[in-house]
């Protein structure tokens, strides 16, 4: 009877572990006999970062190695390697890898001319984003596939995970307010795969001509699922921490305040010279952060670090404090403010005194039209 018990569990045991395993992600860069057959015979051009991977090869390697005739590579802010600071420009140029030509998609030359499409049949876009209508991979996006659609062009979206795709929060970006952080009328956070964003771009008509798109879905993600990058999206989002709290600090760039460029601990930790408190950093110029805000100049503010809570949504609460403290409000707040938050309702609001839950209610009505639309796009389960 003893022995029969512990087949049983030996076999339970087994069918687990199995199930389990067959609940493990899969991302979309991983599944290559989805997109393969696509791309054979085929002039190449990746749309693709440090954060292409798949495991410890990147996206370009594996497609060289396989037979893949990848022609050109195109990159987003902060270059092919991931290396340069947030607004640095960024010049075309040659992998030193793989011979391959780079061509920027950041500065003047945000959407590929027809130029730089000559030789290419189709487009593999594979970068992580995290989330937030101003990380402008989702910019970079829309301009590949406006350009895709309008040269006869297939783009293929390897999809991934959304650090912040748990849930959705913020202003509505209103007309008027366009710019490269704020490319469309959504919330600060969408809660969308870049994937389902690529389908929102295309059936929401944000491009002249839509595009022939194809999405190579993830396995067993959801949208609650937590998930921690393999490689950090950009130099000043360092980990986890730093990449749920970048939608609530990244709105301090257009303040006065500074969210810890320059520092070990950049979007975990933010202050200022005139700010009350017993915490201190003080910013210096190196990789990542050249000429950061208050540069050598001790700032006073709130460690981040090591908060118990994971943020659910945005925090108000931080950037209406700083403001009331500030012995300087006229200049508390710059022009990029605006394009940030999508609209100046957000400054003025926090001008008049509105507390942060005030404010945030102001936001419901758009945020539940939002998410009826949203809805059309969705391709993985919100549970």
């Amino acid at each position: 009877m003893a022995k029969i018990t512990q087949i049983f569990f030996l076999i339970f045991y087994l069918l687990f572990f199995s199930c389990q395993k067959e609940r493990t992600l899969k991302l979309g860069v991983e599944r290559t006999t989805s997109y393969l057959p696509l791309l054979e015979n085929k002039k190449v051009g990746v749309v693709g970062n440090q954060t292409s991977m798949i495991g410890n090869t990147h996206l370009v390697d594996s497609l060289l190695s396989l037979g893949i005739d990848v022609v050109k590579v195109f990159s987003p802010e902060h270059g092919f390697r991931g290396t340069a600071d947030a607004g640095a420009k960024i010049e075309d140029g040659i992998d030193v890898k793989t011979g391959l030509p780079i061509i920027s998609l950041y500065g003047k030359n945000k959407k590929p001319s027809i130029e730089q499409l000559q030789g290419i049949d189709v487009f593999v876009f594979d970068i992580q984003d995290v989330g937030a209508r101003f990380y402008t991979y989702i910019s970079t996006l829309h301009y590949v596939m406006e350009a895709a659609g309008e040269n006869n062009i297939k783009v293929i979206v390897l999809d991934r995970p959304n650090p912040n795709g748990h849930y959705i929060d913020g202003p509505i970006r209103e007309k008027g307010f366009e710019s490269f952080v704020g490319m469309h009328p959504i919330p600060i956070v969408h809660g969308m795969t870049i994937g389902e964003y690529a389908q929102m771009i295309n059936g929401e008509n944000w491009i002249a001509k839509s595009c022939d798109l194809t999405i190579i879905k993830m396995d067993n993600y959801t949208h609650n699922m937590s998930y921690d990058l393999p490689v950090k999206p950009s130099p000043n989002l360092p980990n986890a921490r730093s990449i749920n709290l970048y939608p609530s600090l990244c709105l301090f760039e257009g303040t006065t305040i500074s969210i810890g460029r320059g520092t070990d601990y950049p979007f975990q930790h933010f202050g200022a010279p005139y700010l009350e408190s017993s915490y201190s950093f003080t910013p210096k110029s190196g990789a990542g952060s050249k000429y950061p805000k208050h540069e050598n100049k001790e700032c006073f503010g709130t460690d981040l670090r090591f908060q118990e809570d994971y943020l659910m949504a945005i925090n108000l609460n931080w950037i209406v404090d700083a403001y009331n403290q500030s012995p300087e409000k006229e200049s508390f707040f710059n022009s990029f403010f605006d394009k940030l938050a999508g609209t100046d309702k957000l400054r003025l609001q926090i001008i008049e005194g509105k507390t942060a839950k005030e404010i945030k209610e102001s936001w419901q009505e758009g945020l539940d039209e939002f998410k009826k639309i949203r809805e059309k796009y969705l391709i993985y389960s919100l549970k």
